[in-house]
């Protein structure tokens, strides 16, 4: 599969049909699809979800930002949502084969395109922004862009990031960054009081104490008092969770949610997870949803027929006398298996009588393990790439020479895969640990289990690593990974 980036780019029109036409005209390119499109006329701003290949989707993005700097004037725009520019944010999130860090340079680098093309400033947030100030989105964007418009005369401190201490006229500024997946999802009340959403806003936001990974504020929409709210972490922060501690909190105002909404497009876990937050089914797992199930069974990632079928090949494969998979993929299966133990013991405490004081506590540890054990599944498979990585290094520099650095290079990545899952099933072991005084004692010799397992991956893991640094040069590099490991072992 190709490297693969979503770029979720908001503009500031949601009524004028015809005018967002022209902006996604401008954005059609080959190697660009068009996931969805979202207008909303109180907000006035609509939201367009494109996929496809790093380079395309970025120039993609840009194009869109000129086409929407000659059609949207800010100057004539009202609406609820708070806006600084007519592009106003365009986000870049990776996919597959893409890390956030890649992102961040693709931001960066569509940042600087759209000042030298359009004259319209770019501000950069989130993990491509340039200070700590500017990560958050709302710190760019306070005071929209009539507030910084003026603000820009006398405070240096708000110049962007590309281009010159002032906006453009009726373009105002693009805020660019990059970021992991996030869900924009809102909440409706039965009352027209937006007063009340803006104080339920306040409660459910992290800024303000609330529940971790939400941004959320209070709007006006279609008559309705509407909790607007960004989840930056579905893992983390369960939707099913965001909208209980909505409901409780509007109970207190005498008002209850009469609908939400979810605005563009959300991982499918994210809903698997609320299915099982709510119907409360006991030994959950996506592979029990037949789609699921079938998906696995065809791409042969999954057998039927038994337990031993199923992990019956990954044996086989360890054993076949080639060097991959070998001992990192090894430890990384270890390590899934322990989030895994971790996860049904877990489960099978949350919800029960007896451990609903440890509720929260039992959800978190279930949220984080199932989010470990995925990456935990994905690095059994890097594993065994970075090292045919190293081998095709090898190969190649025994016919050009010249190309003995990509030796290291691909060393330092074969490095890295065992290095994160050491750090990681670490923190398997610790969640595992803190699990035994919250959860069913019958249950200890599985977490006894879980946890040396995790041992065993931390160790295995390592193992990997110590070996790949001695064929390392880069003496920082080599420095920083051992303090790692020094942490990891701890």
């Amino acid at each position: 599969m190709p490297a693969l980036v979503e770029c979720v780019p908001n503009f500031s029109e949601g009524r004028d049909k015809s005018r967002v036409d022209a902006i996604i005209d401008a954005m059609k390119m080959d190697g660009v699809y068009l996931l969805d499109r979202e207008m909303d006329a109180d907000h006035n701003r609509c939201v367009i979800t494109l996929v496809g290949e790093p380079v395309n989707v970025a120039e993609a993005a840009i194009r869109g930002v000129g086409k929407a700097a000659e059609l949207i004037d800010l100057t004539k725009h009202t609406g609820a949502h708070p806006r600084l520019g007519a592009a106003d944010v365009i986000p870049f999130i990776p996919i597959e084969g893409v890390t956030l860090e890649d992102c961040v340079a693709i931001a960066r680098r569509v940042g600087e395109d759209i000042w030298k093309r359009y004259q319209v400033p770019v501000y950069l947030y989130e993990a491509a922004a340039q200070t700590p100030e500017r990560q958050n989105l709302e710190n760019v964007r306070r005071g929209q862009f009539e507030g910084i418009r003026e603000e820009l005369k006398t405070n240096p401190a708000r110049k962007p990031d590309f281009g010159n201490a002032e906006l453009h006229p009726t373009a105002g500024a693009t805020i660019v960054g990059a970021r992991k997946f996030l869900v924009a999802y809102n909440v409706y009340l039965n009352t027209p009081d937006v007063e009340i959403a803006k104080k339920i806003a306040k409660t459910v936001r992290f800024s303000n104490g609330g529940l971790r990974y939400v941004k959320g504020m209070g709007v006006p929409v279609r008559g309705l008092a509407q909790v607007s709210m960004n989840l930056t972490d579905t893992n983390q922060t369960p939707i099913a969770r965001v909208f209980e501690y909505v409901k409780r909190e509007a109970a207190r105002y005498g008002v209850m949610p009469v609908s939400s909404e979810i605005v563009g497009l959300i991982p499918k876990k994210a809903l698997e997870d609320a299915a099982e937050w709510f119907l409360q089914i006991e030994n959950f797992d996506s592979s029990l949803i037949l789609e699921n199930r079938l998906a696995a069974v065809m791409s042969g990632k999954m057998a039927v027929g038994g337990i031993r079928s199923g992990v019956e090949p990954f044996i086989e494969q360890l054993a076949a006398p080639t060097a991959a998979p070998g001992g990192g993929c090894a430890a990384a299966a270890t390590a899934a298996m322990a989030a895994a133990l971790g996860g049904m013991v877990a489960g099978m405490s949350r919800g029960k009588k007896a451990y609903a004081q440890y509720e929260r506590q039992l959800s978190d540890a279930l949220a984080r393990l199932a989010e470990l054990r995925e990456q935990f599944k994905v690095s059994i498979d890097a594993d065994a790439a970075s090292f045919n990585e190293v081998m095709a290094a090898f190969k190649k520099a025994k016919d050009h020479p010249e190309a003995k650095a990509e030796i290291e290079a691909a060393t330092k990545k074969a490095t890295l895969v065992p290095l994160l899952v050491a750090e990681r099933a670490r923190e398997v072991r610790q969640i595992l640990e803190s699990l035994r005084p919250i959860t069913n004692p019958r249950m200890a010799s599985d977490l006894a289990v879980g946890v040396s397992l995790a041992r065993a991956a931390v160790e295995g893991a390592m193992a990997n690593v110590e070996i790949n640094l001695g064929d390392i040069k880069d003496e920082v590099f080599v420095a920083d990974v051992r303090k790692r490991v020094v942490a990891a072992r701890s």
